[in-house]
């Protein structure tokens, strides 16, 4: 099965024609008068009817009154051109070849002819009775009609292609019509197309898409199979199996640019030799999972579908149900990370950092870089950072009550959280529940949170810093952020990014890049806080450059709360 030639707009055509209880227009080409008027006479009373008595005539009334005409009663022999002819521009013409033509003529050899060219009918001279030529027309206009409405409801109108439900339909019938042959399940979406719109406006981005599903009917009737617009900026197509879509993708890409070459990134995701049995949708879910898998990965534009692929989303299908289950029976654990002041000779313990960790009864332990960005992407996070919240809040109260000591404890505010118009009321309660000070609870935010809905998260950040909670901006330099940017956001630290202190002591590292980066911090008036730290090289070249305090493996890892009390035990000693 092949991409069909994408059906016209029929707004105003012959579907509102016959709506309303109208006519139907239907033009006659016939150069003998007394046939034209004989054919007139057989059809005036039920159709408005047009002449024409030669070629040249033929074609300016089709292009004149192609959106309305419901058929064209073509004679063959005409005294300026051949009636195939006319057929033919018909045909190549996307205004006019939707419109049905019954081929009139006496040579019964041109019949095949006519048909492989796209008559519809034919009907042969002299001229049968009233009532065939009646009946021949009206079924002829009746089963362009239907096929229009079903293209008109089968087809995205914008670019032509089929859409989601009819594809669908249409892909079962091609694995019905090519039982034993391999079938590769295929998605390709415009990276960021939100953002072509924004850039260019809407009628450009509609070009674009025009210019991909013309590009995509172009490669359907080459190669075989069918495509449709599943959505705004995603594409669908399902055929015969390929080694390589290499120059498949290079040719949508192409297309997309246009003249003008836009930088447009397109990533598709195969779902190659498809297991057919498994259902239509699920095996285009396949190839959207592997499309999204190099969602941000710019140097990759292409990913298959495979069993890996497979397992992990039934790995996150299976993690995503049992979330409820593990907060509701505290799987989820906070371990406590501590931070030191290294300004003085000998660090001193600052604080903490609250995180995360799973222990999930059948799966072990779970790393939080698979289950954080997973509850982040599905909505979850939030119910998560509330209960890390809560306990690391309620272990605070312990520490103080049971030892008369603590050092505040930072913990992470995600963006979700930021845009939760209920958030000031929440901590508040929490610290209010817990008998806390705001001074207890660092909260963290990550640089690129200011950089989205800025002013709704800056006017949020302020409200909590004037009830007294300390603000750490997150991931410092992970470049999110403009340096004019950050003298006017309300923060109390900066945290350095880790992947900053890798790449800086790294063997073809600079350190120069986080010695500025450490001036930044006191030419803010604010802490610098650098996470990651290994090695007592990185410690002390930190020490150097003025930073203040130091949170990594060199010191500590992450620990349960049980694990972390003798640090607590150790400083208060020191302190007293």
């Amino acid at each position: 099965m092949n991409e069909f030639t994408p059906g016209i707009d029929l707004t105003g055509t012959d579907l509102e024609l016959r709506s309303a209880g109208m006519k139907r227009h239907v033009l006659i080409v016939e150069d003998e008068f007394v046939n034209r008027e004989i054919l007139t006479a057989y059809l005036e009373s039920d159709y408005d009817v047009l002449t024409a008595d030669t070629g040249a005539k033929a074609l300016e009334a089709v292009n004149a009154h192609a959106d309305t005409l419901s058929l064209v009663l073509l004679d063959l022999i005409l005294p300026d051109m051949h009636g195939l002819d006319i057929l033919r521009k018909m045909k190549e013409d996307t205004k006019s070849a939707r419109i049905p033509v019954i081929v009139m003529t006496s040579d019964t050899e041109s019949e095949v002819e006519s048909l492989n060219i796209g008559a519809s009918d034919f009907i042969s001279k002299p001229y049968p009775m009233p009532k065939v030529i009646q009946a021949r027309v009206r079924r002829t206009i009746e089963l362009s009609e239907n096929r229009d409405l079903i293209r008109w409801t089968e087809r995205d109108h914008l670019t032509g292609l089929f859409n989601r439900d009819y594809f669908y339909r249409y892909a079962g019938q091609y694995d019905t019509f090519h039982p034993h042959e391999s079938a590769d399940a295929v998605v390709v979406d415009i990276s960021h197309f939100h953002m072509v719109n924004e850039r260019y406006g809407k009628v450009y981005g509609d070009e674009m898409l025009k210019r991909v599903g013309r590009e995509l009917r172009a490669l359907m009737d080459a190669s075989g199979g069918i495509a449709c617009r599943r959505e705004a900026d995603t594409f669908l197509v399902y055929g015969p199996h390929r080694a390589d879509y290499a120059d498949f993708l290079d040719r949508l890409s192409a297309a997309a640019g246009g003249e003008s070459r836009s930088r447009i990134r397109l990533r598709m995701g195969v779902y190659a030799d498809v297991d057919k049995s498994i259902d239509m949708e699920r095996r285009f879910d396949h190839a959207k999972m592997a499309a999204d898998s190099i969602r941000n990965d710019f140097n990759t534009a292409i990913a298959c579908y495979d069993i890996s692929l497979h397992e992990k989303e039934m790995y996150a299908e299976r993690l995503l149900d049992d979330f409820q289950e593990a907060i509701d029976q505290k799987q989820f654990l906070v371990y406590f990370q501590p931070k030191y002041d290294i300004r003085p000779d000998s660090p001193v313990l600052y604080g903490a950092e609250a995180l995360v960790r799973w222990k999930h009864p059948e799966l072990g332990m779970i790393s939080p870089g698979v289950f954080v960005p997973l509850f982040e992407s599905n909505g979850l996070v939030r119910d998560l950072d509330h209960y890390v919240w809560r306990e690391a809040a309620a272990q605070l109260r312990d520490w103080k009550q049971r030892l008369g000591f603590c050092v505040p404890v930072s913990v992470n505010v995600s963006r979700v959280d930021m845009m939760d118009p209920e958030l000031t009321d929440t901590l508040r309660g929490l610290i209010a529940d817990s008998g806390l000070s705001f001074t207890d609870l660092h909260l963290e935010i990550t640089e690129s949170a200011y950089t989205q809905d800025a002013k709704q998260i800056i006017a949020t950040v302020s409200r909590l810093r004037d009830m007294g909670f300390v603000i750490e901006m997150d991931d410092f330099g992970s470049g999110y952020s403009s340096l004019n940017m950050i003298s006017t956001l309300p923060i109390d630290a900066l945290k350095l990014d880790m992947q900053f202190i890798r790449t800086a002591f790294s063997e073809k590292g600079n350190t120069r890049m986080l010695e500025i980066t450490v001036d930044i911090a006191r030419a803010l008036g604010v802490p610098m806080i650098a996470e990651g730290v290994e090695t007592e090289e990185q410690m002390l070249k930190l020490k150097e450059f003025g930073c203040d305090v130091v949170q990594g493996y060199y010191f500590a890892r992450p620990m349960p709360a049980a694990d972390f009390e003798p640090f607590l035990l150790k400083q208060k000693a020191t302190d007293y």
